[in-house]
């Protein structure tokens, strides 16, 4: 056999065996962190059912609100927070991207010229006859190293960066989850303001048309003082919870400018009341969340992240074996720099086996479990958040519904009570204070009832983002 051939066999021998040993890989494959504990089998508030009519995508459709769609697509399109949130992302699949590279040779030409004065008084051995020289050299080499993954260290750390990354990706699905939630919620506080002023306003107009009553007849001298003078007080009254209400609108007004991207001193919407009553949404079983939860789902990847570290840090126990090899052209002149002659090619392996690093390596690996460790800990933390803020909703969707019942009779009772205490002080069957007494509890009746209408939405809102709305 030849002594190319023997070499030739001898490089396959060793190609064979780097492919076999690299199918080694340290650390504990990835499994699932059990979460049976966490999770229970039934909603307290809700009989758990099939979701298949549950809100996804673009969830805030359910509620058939053309204004809400409408502040939800600006908020999509210019929301700041999401394009940084998106740019994240990018980040992250880059990172990704460079960490694969890790899997081929890395290679690089490194072309040079330099031309050198020797000395003639240096202590290497110059002849006689030259006391110093002009010297030259060009060369092109093509420079290849390449680190066998004999142990798994490149896998595991590509494993690590890639979870990592879908771990972003949650991230991201969260911002946008809480962007939509945030509009939705801002919105219908809105809405409650409008609906509270539609009823001070209302009353404010009531008040009015008394009070032009009240001083005819104070004129006349049917009436005492006191009663022109409490009607202007509570007028005055209403018309500063008015100004109030109005100012709560115009602020939660910049804030949806803020989230639509849009600036706030441009930004208006139009009042309009609140009508009807939120749709009814199914909350499915608890395990749902575990798959449409994005703060979940990242938690979860984290845990998939650190447990890939553990397998690339234990690594560093082994000997890390590195092929380098490079080829070019070197000559004293360019004329001559690319002949056969100029030819020159070096290759050689390099063994890295840490002695007394191996005692910071334990330390690593110790560390990398640790943090393991804490990544299960907060992902089941994360579980018991989920269905925590799953039942939060339920109790409230139920008792804001109770609530709501109660405060509509309540204002059915008090505007009927207001109208024969009106008719009473008409006839003087009774003081101007019953009267105001009267209004007085209409109005904080319509108010609360407009309260707890939004708040009903609100808690429908709270609950869809809860489920993970469409991740």
């Amino acid at each position: 056999m030849t002594p190319s051939k023997t070499s030739s066999l001898k490089l396959l021998s060793l190609a064979a065996s780097s492919v076999i040993l690299t199918a080694c890989t340290m650390g504990p494959d990835y499994q699932k962190p059990d979460t049976t504990q966490q999770t229970p089998a039934q909603w307290k508030w809700q009989t758990a059912q099939p979701r298949d009519n549950a809100p996804r995508g673009e969830w805030w459709t359910v509620f058939h609100d053309s204004e809400l769609n409408r502040l939800q697509k600006q908020a999509l399109q210019n929301n700041q927070d999401l394009r940084g949130a998106m740019a994240r992302v990018d980040q992250a699949r880059a990172t990704l991207g460079v960490s694969k590279i890790a899997y081929f040779p890395d290679a690089s030409l490194k072309a040079s010229a330099n031309r050198q004065r020797t000395s003639g008084n240096s202590a290497s051995p110059v002849p006689l006859s030259i006391p110093s020289a002009m010297l030259n050299s060009y060369d092109v080499p093509l420079t290849l190293s390449y680190e066998v993954d004999l142990w798994g260290r490149i896998r595991r750390n590509v494993e690590s960066v890639k979870a990592t990354a879908d771990a972003t990706t949650a991230d991201y699905h969260n911002v946008l989850l809480s962007l939509n939630g945030d509009v939705a919620l801002n919105y219908y506080l809105l809405r409650s303001y409008d609906t509270e002023l539609e009823a001070i306003n209302r009353t404010v107009a009531s008040q009015e048309n008394s009070l032009g009553l009240i001083r005819q007849r104070f004129t006349a001298g049917t009436i005492p003082e006191t009663d022109l003078a409490k009607a202007e007080s509570e007028l005055a009254t209403t018309k500063a919870d008015q100004a109030d209400v109005k100012r709560q609108r115009e602020e939660t007004v910049s804030v949806l400018a803020v989230l639509c991207g849009q600036p706030a001193s441009t930004f208006d919407i139009a009042v309009r009341a609140l009508d009807g009553a939120p749709p009814q949404i199914p909350a499915g079983v608890p395990a749902n969340l575990l798959e449409r939860r994005p703060d979940v789902a990242s938690a979860e990847r984290k845990v998939a992240s650190t447990n890939a570290d553990i397998g690339a840090t234990i690594a560093g126990y082994f000997p890390a074996v590195s092929l380098t090899g490079q080829g070019g052209f070197s000559s004293k002149d360019t004329a001559s720099l690319f002949q056969s002659d100029s030819r020159v090619w070096s290759f050689g392996p390099s063994v890295t086996l840490p002695i007394t690093g191996g005692f910071v390596n334990h330390a690593k690996v110790e560390r990398a479990r640790g943090a393991n460790a804490e990544a299960i800990a907060a992902y089941r933390q994360s579980v018991l958040g989920a269905i925590k803020d799953v039942e939060t909703s339920l109790t409230q969707i139920h008792y804001r519904r109770t609530q709501s019942d109660a405060l509509r009779d309540a204002v059915t009772h008090s505007t009927k009570a207001t109208d024969l205490a009106r008719q009473r002080y008409e006839s003087g069957s009774v003081s101007y204070l019953e009267f105001l007494d009267a209004q007085r509890t209409s109005l904080a009746s319509e108010r609360s009832a407009a309260r707890v209408q939004a708040q009903g939405y609100i808690a429908t809102v709270r609950l869809i983002k809860a489920l993970g709305g469409g991740w």
